[in-house]
């Protein structure tokens, strides 16, 4: 079978990061290890997918790089849940016939994927370990309208937009299509923030101009005195909008720059898009809390091959028995 079909889809909701476009582009920009494998598996009409990475000689990891909310699986065929899951123990049970280690992180929790994975893994006969290794906070708006969600955020947060919006020194302009000129002031804040250094500002520049072609692309740019000090990339589909960078330029802190531009975002994604999430990716920073209200683990999934391990020697074989807590 060929490569992973175009129309590959994870279970709902839908993510920039399920598509054959995205693993293509980490592809084309190097982070496919020492090459691209994708791993499938039949049952009835049903096919499942799972891009990975060769790191070393008979160990894979899911094929995911910083920029990514999340890795799993993919389903081309008809949303049968039984020929799903089944499809996803071929795909493992093939994948022992050339992998000794698998590693696949960040493993949503959302939707049972983390779990279903799991089992799949272990009805293949791989031995699993799960491990919470990571944070997601997202904002379930449960039928809320922007002006009740925003009711329900903090008082100190909500008085500070109510205080620096009013002094009328931040300028907010809102972009749903890529723009070469706001892209520049996008790395220009960047590079001037408190944030390191831009991990592949070339990928993400691919990606953005990407989404921006499939009508996904929302930028915000906040400006003092004309000059661009806050910025702030997401994308929205399938009722979710995602919040992929944000930085602003230490010195204009005191006017709240970054605070007013995501108030800006959140209006316009629930007003206008009318989403009804809103993720903010992997990490537990703690202004993350003052605008969602869900929070929940991301999982690293570890899975030896006892088959592949035994052949390696008798310490390796009782070092991966230890490490999953089956001794």
């Amino acid at each position: 079978m060929a490569g992973l079909p175009a129309d590959a889809r994870a279970a709902a909701p839908a993510s920039p990061f399920d598509r054959a476009a995205w693993f293509d582009l980490l592809a084309a920009h190097g982070f496919a290890g020492e090459g691209r494998f994708d791993a499938h598996g039949e049952a009835g009409s049903v096919a499942a997918w799972l891009p990975l990475r060769r790191d070393h000689a008979g160990q894979y990891s899911g094929l995911a790089n910083w920029y990514s909310f999340s890795i799993r699986p993919l389903f081309t065929g008809p949303a049968h849940p039984g020929e799903r899951g089944a499809a996803l123990r071929k795909l493992f049970v093939r994948l022992r016939g050339r992998a000794a280690r698998l590693t696949l992180y960040p493993v949503p929790e959302i939707e049972g994927v983390h779990e279903e994975v799991r089992i799949a893994l272990r009805k293949a006969g791989w031995w699993v370990k799960a491990v919470p290794a990571g944070d997601r906070h997202w904002l379930d708006l449960e039928g809320m309208t922007h002006d009740q969600w925003w009711e329900s955020r903090p008082g100190a947060l909500k008085n500070t937009v109510r205080r620096k919006a009013k002094k009328g020194v931040v300028d907010i302009q809102l972009l749903t299509t890529f723009d070469p000129g706001s892209w520049a002031a996008y790395e220009s804040i960047y590079a001037a923030s408190w944030k390191p250094e831009e991990g592949d500002p070339a990928l993400l520049r691919a990606f953005a101009q990407a989404e921006s072609g499939r009508g996904t692309f929302r930028m915000g740019i906040a400006r003092i005195d004309g000059i661009p000090v806050a910025a702030q990339f997401w994308t929205v589909e399938d009722g979710t909008a995602f919040i992929h960078k944000l930085a602003h330029v230490e010195d204009s802190l005191k006017a709240s720059p970054g605070t007013l531009l995501s108030a800006a975002l959140f209006r316009h994604v629930i007003e206008t898009d009318r989403v009804k999430r809103v993720d903010f990716g992997t990490g537990n920073d703690a202004y993350k809390r003052d605008w969602m209200n869900r929070h929940e683990p991301l999982w690293r999934l570890e899975a030896f091959n006892p088959a592949r391990i035994a052949a390696w020697g008798p310490a390796i074989k009782a070092f991966a028995r230890s490490w999953l807590g089956r001794e």
